[in-house]
């Protein structure tokens, strides 16, 4: 499979704008902009934010707020949507809240889309009224990017202002094959929640590449797929940061969430020998380790799915081992890579 050397690839984060305990929703909100300063530094091309809903561990609900507080507080990055769950939405009011987006911070807004409700279904039906609006998708995605086309007296009546005439770009994320049939058809870039749904992304990948069809927004595919990385100064200091994920995912296992949790000494004093192989099928695209190796993690990992970028996940208890651990991730995509670390 051709892929990109990791030298050239693209790194992205993904922001959940996670609550630890004994934190505030506030410090939360307010680490993710520290974060996106941060990374505009170091080179990042992206920082998403993700939509869910009656969490307490998430503090992102209200996506397009919280991006328009990161955008006013970063001056190059790109910030977004990973993604707007559209069956949440009527596809007029996101038109109107990305085209202000758009509007106040030209050529920096992506808007990624999914079609999960990002909550229960109880939620689900708060939000929606409509639990089987799913169903509609590619109608609601249909209408939505509508919106943003030039004005027809003709054609249109009911115009999404700001949003009209202007050219933000439209994303299809997906952790099944579904989105990715969709957005090769459409032609427009995908994005795989492989950092929590590994066992269809290969398949995902390979449908979404044989079904794309060139348009007006690309000639050629182009896909992200979202990954955790966890980076520190030692492999021994990688993994002590990295059980805080590890009991974010058990505590999903147990149907338990909540906020994130400190790190542990032993993770294996926590979880039983069924949880542990649970979550590790779930974080199989979970790179931890020094900066030498999660580069040649990264780089086996791009050499294996032929992606275009990365999306990276990096939860941290401490936010000053978050910010080191994106720092070091950024140093790795440049870091040689020798024939032992790449076998």
């Amino acid at each position: 499979m051709d892929h990109t050397p990791l030298k050239d690839i693209p790194f992205s984060i993904l922001n959940l704008s996670p609550v630890n305990q004994n934190q505030t929703i506030a410090e939360s909100m307010h680490n993710s902009l520290d974060l996106a300063q941060h990374a505009e530094k170091w080179g990042y091309n992206r920082m998403w934010l993700a939509e869910h809903h009656n969490i307490d561990g998430i503090a992102s609900s209200a996506t397009s707020v919280l991006m328009g507080y990161i955008a006013g507080g970063t001056s190059t990055l790109r910030i977004g949507s990973g993604g707007i769950m559209l069956p949440n939405h009527a596809p007029l009011a996101i038109a109107e809240q990305f085209g202000t987006l758009e509007t106040l911070y030209p050529d920096r807004i992506d808007l990624g889309l999914g079609r999960a409700p990002g909550s229960d279904q109880l939620t689900a039906m708060a939000l929606r009224r409509n639990v089987n609006s799913s169903d509609n998708f590619p109608a609601l995605l249909e209408e939505l990017r509508s919106y943003f086309e030039p004005y027809d007296e003709f054609s249109r009546r009911v115009r999404a202002i700001p949003g009209e005439g202007l050219d933000i770009p439209v994303w299809l994320l997906g952790s099944s094959t579904f989105s990715a049939q969709l957005a090769g058809q459409l032609g427009l870039p995908f994005a795989f929640a492989g950092h929590f749904a590994p066992a269809s992304m290969m398949d995902a990948l390979s449908v979404y590449h044989r079904v794309f069809t060139p348009s007006k927004v690309l000639d050629k595919p182009y896909a992200m797929v979202g990954v955790n990385v966890i980076a520190a100064d030692t492999n021994e200091k990688a993994e002590h940061v990295a059980s805080s994920l590890y009991l974010k995912f058990l505590s999903l296992i147990r149907n338990t969430p909540g906020r994130t949790q400190p790190p542990v000494d032993d993770i294996n004093e926590v979880w039983s020998e069924r949880e542990k192989m649970a979550v590790n099928d779930m974080l199989k695209n979970t790179f931890v380790g020094d900066k030498e190796t999660v580069a040649a993690k990264m780089d086996e990992f791009v050499k294996r799915t032929g992606v275009q970028e990365l999306m990276i996940n990096s939860e941290a208890y401490h936010h000053e081992d978050r910010l080191r651990s994106f720092e070091l991730i950024a140093e790795a995509k440049n870091h040689p890579i020798s024939a032992s670390q790449s076998n």
